[in-house]
């Protein structure tokens, strides 16, 4: 009993100093943990402390260290020092970081070079973090901080790299294409293994056929019949042209296939203003809406719409979100020179990216929470990045970009169809089933 007393009291008496020495220093430093770094901006701000209660602590403790120059510049970020913090972040790169640390600094100086609109720069940044420190492409693709960055062509340029990969940029943004692309078209590798196991039994038979033919040729006793070697020889070489041609044709359909999805990934990452004022990415009404996206002048854009008004209870009844992008409307926004990305109201809308998004999006009361706030039609926030995704998709379908255009989307977030022109809202009612038909179940 005495011993154990005795120790109670030894640990009272640590306690005791150490709340004393707290006091006494007050030594508090803001600390964002290295894996929340690149996120903490696309979050709500988070500041997280780290107060020490040690009896040892000495100078060294305050000296700069990558991480706590990661901190500082991202500190200095959300206050709009812009220039200050990219000197924290250069800082940071130059006191031997670790690999996490160097990623978070290269993502943040390409998001200071983003809102000063140095594109060019910012996307070297990317690039090297994408490279050598396995960044991954979503994270660029789902941050408002760089939503400005994502209306620029080095963002097309550093998109298409990424696409396709190479030791410049990387090979993980182009795997996590082609693992969709693998559940999209399952079958793909199956043909490519027949394309390959016939063209080699082809090159085979070839081998052995073309001594034959040349006996044949030469003529005298014992040579094969000249047609019938000839016509193997033939059928041969035929097949292996038609397997190669089927080879590559395959993989130029992959390619586009690539294409396609990445531009469909980028399509879901675009936000929305709802008709009560918050901000969704697209990505967060599949299932629940059929967005159709109308893009042209005003004056078309607007007629449009007056028309769909006709429908306006069919259309709903069939899940249709109108997504009006008038052209050259986000080269007229002017961007505050407050913060960054997104305004506040806006960027608190908007969810967090990782796991409790997902489950926030899959959870049954956010989805139907999200239905009562939806309405007939939307507002497009960063309106230059849907243009620029709109003028994209024009040039995959050969249209002119700058022309007048709609695109109609499935309820799983997929291209369903498009067309020059403003779309036929009679034929739309007709052709789209109701929400609770099962065609739209099968559609999800």
């Amino acid at each position: 009993m005495e011993i154990r007393n005795l120790a109670m009291a030894v640990v009272a008496v640590q306690q005791f100093l150490c709340f004393t020495d707290l006091n006494w220093r007050n030594i508090t430093r803001p600390c964002i943990p290295p894996h929340c770094a690149i996120l903490l901006r696309s979050q709500k701000r988070v500041k997280y402390s780290v107060i020490s209660c040690s009896s040892s602590q000495t100078p060294e403790a305050d000296t700069q260290t990558a991480e706590s120059c990661v901190n500082l510049g991202l500190e200095l970020f959300s206050k709009g020092r812009v220039k200050d913090a990219l000197t924290q972040f250069d800082t940071a790169l130059s006191l031997n970081p670790n690999p996490v640390e160097a990623q978070a600094a290269f993502y943040n100086k390409a998001c200071c070079h983003a809102y000063r609109g140095e594109g060019k720069k910012a996307a070297d940044c990317l690039r090297t973090a994408l490279r050598e420190y396995n960044l991954k492409f979503g994270t660029i693709l789902n941050d408002p901080d760089l939503a400005s960055f994502r209306a620029l062509p080095e963002f097309k340029e550093l998109q298409e790299e990424a696409r396709l990969g190479g030791e410049d940029i990387g090979y993980s943004f182009r795997r996590d294409l082609k693992l969709i692309s693998e559940v999209q078209a399952p079958f793909r590798g199956v043909r490519r293994f027949f394309y390959v196991a016939l063209t080699a039994a082809a090159g085979i038979s070839l081998f052995f056929t073309v001594p034959r033919l040349i006996r044949a040729i030469n003529g005298g006793d014992g040579a094969p019949d000249l047609l019938a070697t000839a016509g193997n020889a033939a059928i041969n070489i035929g097949g292996i042209v038609v397997l190669v041609a089927l080879f590559f044709w395959d993989n130029k359909k992959e390619e586009e296939q690539l294409a396609q999805i990445s531009r469909d990934e980028t399509l879901s990452r675009l936000p929305l203003r709802l008709s009560t004022n918050r901000v969704v990415e697209l990505v967060q009404l599949r299932d629940t809406v059929r967005p159709v996206i109308i893009a042209g002048k005003k004056e078309t854009v607007s007629s449009a719409i007056q028309r769909a008004e006709r429908f306006r209870t069919e259309l709903l009844r069939r899940g249709v979100l109108l997504v009006p992008v008038i052209w050259g409307e986000g080269r007229e926004t002017k961007i505050e020179k407050k913060g960054f990305g997104l305004q506040p109201k806006a960027a608190e809308a908007l969810p967090s990216i990782g796991e409790d998004f997902e489950k926030r999006a899959q959870s049954i009361t956010a989805k139907s929470k999200l239905k009562s706030e939806i309405r007939f039609k939307a507002e497009v926030v960063s309106p230059a990045e849907w243009e620029r995704w709109i003028r994209d998709q024009q040039k995959s379908e050969g249209v002119s970009p700058g022309e007048d255009v709609y695109i109609l989307l499935r309820l799983d977030g997929r291209v369903r169809r498009s067309g020059k022109g403003m779309p036929d809202w009679q034929q739309i009612v007709k052709e789209l089933p109701p929400m609770e038909a099962f065609l739209s179940k099968l559609e999800r």
